[in-house]
């Protein structure tokens, strides 16, 4: 059996988050457009510095800038950035609000609150304060690169394309057409164009994470799996923590037929409940192939049933900061109320972090309060909502007893990231539920597309779906697809 995730499900974000799901890496590139000299050299110097890393000589700097002017909207969008990049994710709204007050016409803050839109309600919403900023600024680079970039994750390719060729129209010279020509190169199943066009960008050599991913993507397609996993072991020693990217180079190791590292490296993780059935897949599919079927079975088994499984609000894995794997070991240790203490205590320490509400978040959710897990994660889903998030946020309100909510929660997700598989069956689950039988055939029709044909569980959801519509040959076509991607008669021995 192949293992192919849709390569549109797993460039989403890319363009614009990298792989650490910070603000962008690739914009903006450009320094302060505005301003006194000294002004200007103070901002251009503490750009310099975050991009460096060093977010203390950035803050000095920045203050520095702040005595000089204070009202100066490229420096509020700077502060915003800093206070993001220092975890300080609350605070960064803030600064990014008050540089919109001071210039709500100014594109670099248009495009801040952009980004920030993006990251909390999804590729939807955040177009309109793309277009805001250009309709004010056209020839901004920076705003035409993110506009592009989530034109694409959208699934916009055709006006993803008119964004990227007015970017060379604005600033020829921009490393990043070329990379966002190879996202779309890609996408669009020509990865020979996609390696051209990323060579030319020159990101993927000067070790941009979106680039190195993306060049990663592209060697597994092309079946240079050896290649990928090099290019992965390299994000992954940056990122060890990535969940993401623990997968990808699970599959590149998987396929590179070095199946004893795979087992050794990840198939403790894989078997945990919290693993995603794909990479259960991948552990199984590693155990089978040395031969020890005992092991592969269960791995295998869990992977083609059904995902109905709740949530796990706090588990332990590898390349986690010590105090967050403390917590992490208090949960998995079933000591909720010591989690929860810990959560709390970092919520006082850093009460600016969405990181540490959504640890609050969860430690409740996992000692059984999920109303406090919800008020715990609103203000973390003020700067953030990623699909895992949702996911939590929409079981704890079905355990509040508020399906409208839950089901209300994960539309809003579908329709900010349309191409998320994940998310299209979950919702059509609480479709199925309600019998809305049609748009759950739909759901379903649409995650299949983006290759979530490989997903055995889903076929067996949309069999069951054509079923309740009556339709007795899609059904039995899903059902036999879906027994076709089982493995043959695998069994403990």
């Amino acid at each position: 059996m192949t293992f192919r995730p849709s390569a549109i499900a797993l460039l989403v974000a890319l363009a614009l988050t990298g792989c650490s799901g910070g603000q962008s890496e690739l914009a903006p590139q450009s320094g302060p457009a505005s301003g006194e000299p000294v002004l200007t050299r103070l901002l251009g110097r503490a750009d310099e510095a975050m991009a460096g890393g060093d977010l203390a000589v950035a803050g000095r700097l920045l203050d520095e800038a702040r005595a000089i002017a204070p009202e100066n909207a490229d420096l509020w969008v700077a502060i915003a950035r800093l206070r993001f990049r220092g975890g300080e994710h609350l605070t960064a709204i803030e600064a990014a609000d008050r540089a919109l007050q001071l210039g709500p016409d100014h594109a670099p803050a248009l495009l801040m609150r952009a980004l920030m839109v993006r990251d909390a309600h999804g590729f939807a919403d955040a177009l309109p304060w793309f277009e805001a900023a250009l309709a004010v600024d056209r020839t901004n680079a920076d705003v035409w690169a993110g506009y592009a970039a989530t034109l694409g994750d959208y699934g916009r390719y055709r006006d993803m394309l008119d964004a990227v060729r007015e970017l060379a129209d604005r600033a020829p010279d921009d490393r990043r057409i070329f990379y966002l020509q190879a996202v779309l190169a890609q996408r669009g199943g020509r990865p020979v164009l996609a390696r051209s066009l990323l060579e030319r960008s020159g990101m993927a050599a000067r070790g941009v994470p979106a680039a190195v991913l993306l060049d990663a993507l592209i060697s597994l397609d092309q079946g240079n799996h050896d290649s990928a996993a090099q290019q992965l072991e390299v994000l992954f020693a940056r990122q060890p923590a990535n969940a993401r990217l623990r997968q990808l180079l699970a599959r590149a190791l998987l396929l590179s037929g070095r199946n004893a590292e795979v087992v050794e490296r990840f198939a403790a993780e894989a078997a945990q409940p919290e693993a995603s059935a794909y990479f259960a897949m991948i552990a199984g599919r590693a155990y089978e192939q040395m031969g020890d079927r005992a092991r592969a079975a269960p791995l295998l088994e869990r992977a083609f049933a059904a995902s109905s499984a709740a949530p796990v609000a706090l588990a332990d894995r590898p390349g986690l900061p010590e105090p967050t794997a403390d917590l992490r070991r208090r949960s998995a240790a079933g000591d909720w109320t010591g989690a929860r203490n810990m959560a709390q205590d970092f919520r006082i320490r850093f009460p600016a972090s969405a990181d540490f509400a959504q640890l609050v978040g969860d430690a409740a959710l996992g000692g059984g309060d999920a109303a406090a897990a919800l008020e715990a994660y609103a203000p973390a889903a003020r700067m953030r909502r990623p699909w895992h998030l949702t996911r939590k946020a929409a079981h704890a309100y079905r355990r509040t007893g508020d399906d409208i909510a839950a089901d209300t929660l994960l539309a809003r997700h579908v329709a900010g990231e349309p191409d998320n598989i994940a998310a299209l069956a979950a919702l059509a689950d609480a479709l199925a539920v309600r019998k809305e039988w049609e748009r759950a055939a739909l759901l379903l029709d649409h995650a299949i597309a983006l290759g979530g044909g490989h997903d055995p569980a889903l076929l067996v959801s949309r069999g069951e779906v054509a079923h309740a519509l009556g339709q007795n040959d899609a059904a039995e076509r899903f059902a036999t697809l879906a027994a076709d991607l089982r493995p043959p008669a695998l069994t403990r021995r």
